[in-house]
């Protein structure tokens, strides 16, 4: 079996990689630029020049596949729009190619998309109107009707792990620039995480068994309080921690502000039980002591 994967030399994408080979599974991986084709080349992933906006290498990367894990995504927050259209645009295209034949394609989403404030449970479908993303996800899930075995995997705010570029170290680095370590009012905003090896388990779970229209939550702990995550900050780089006002976070934060203040409690009850997803690895807190996030 042969399986195309989107963002493959990705932090995400590279343990969904690893999982998969371990499975017998060959991986045809997406590369935009010669560092990532060469790490690709050195995982003994065949590779496939392009980006998400090379249609035409996309279709040819499925055809030559039994089924697609869509990890790619341009994380731009200053052009939101703009990178949830390109995602459309991708997952369309490769729907296209798989229509009628059943395989799988596994999409990639996350839960801040769905009801803030409140649980998120598997069963919310996407809404349009909302973020931008919420049109690519209801896009997907349409392909289900052409045939396409397609999924959604949830991903929490923070996937964390040994060698992790996302919002907590960028949050960590904002704290060692400015002296502190801080929370939105009283931090008890909830995030969800998951460590990155067993999300990547999940993604493999979803193109083996996931049926057409699943959508899947990857969470290992269901609501993390921010203030947790910002004294976690302080204690491991011997910062003060302090509360911001929402108008004070936004000068601080900048376009973090949002994320550091979403209420986001996301359960992965249904996944687990359906699935037999049992996460092993360490929580979110406990990762940020031990896997290196205060040394970089």
């Amino acid at each position: 079996m042969r399986l195309f994967v989107t963002g493959a030399s990705g932090f995400i994408g590279s343990a969904i990689v690893k999982n998969l080979q371990a499975r017998g599974v060959d991986v045809l991986g997406l590369a935009r630029s010669d560092a990532s084709a060469e790490k690709l080349h050195q995982q003994g992933v065949q590779v496939m020049r392009g980006d998400l906006e090379d249609i035409a290498s996309l279709r040819s990367a499925v055809e030559q596949s039994d089924g697609v894990i869509h990890a790619g995504y341009i994380h731009d927050f200053s052009r939101m729009d703009h990178a949830a259209a390109i995602d459309q645009q991708a997952i369309l295209a490769m729907g296209e190619v798989l229509a009628g034949s059943n395989r799988p394609l596994v999409v990639t989403t996350g839960t801040a998309l769905v009801s803030p404030g409140r649980l998120a449970v598997e069963q919310t479908q996407p809404v349009s109107g909302g973020h931008p993303r919420s049109d690519s996800n209801i896009a997907a899930l349409a392909l289900a009707d052409k045939g396409v075995r397609v999924s959604l995997v949830r991903l929490p705010p923070t996937v964390h792990g040994a060698g992790d570029h996302g919002f907590v170290p960028m949050i960590i680095n904002m704290a060692k620039e400015k002296g502190a370590a801080v929370y939105v009012g009283d931090g008890a905003n909830r995030w969800p995480a998951v460590h990155r090896d067993d999300a990547a388990e999940l993604f493999c779970l979803a193109a083996e068994h996931a049926e057409a229209g699943t959508i899947l939550h990857a969470i290992q702990e269901e609501g993390i309080p921010f203030r947790q995550i910002a004294e976690t900050i302080g204690a491991g780089l011997s910062l003060p921690v302090k509360s911001l006002s929402m108008e004070e976070a936004k000068e601080w934060l900048g376009w973090m502000a949002f994320f550091a203040s979403i209420d986001n409690p996301a359960s992965s009850e249904w996944t687990r039980q359906t699935f037999n997803w049992q996460p092993t690895g360490p929580g979110l807190l406990q990762d940020m002591r031990e896997a290196g996030y205060f040394s970089r």
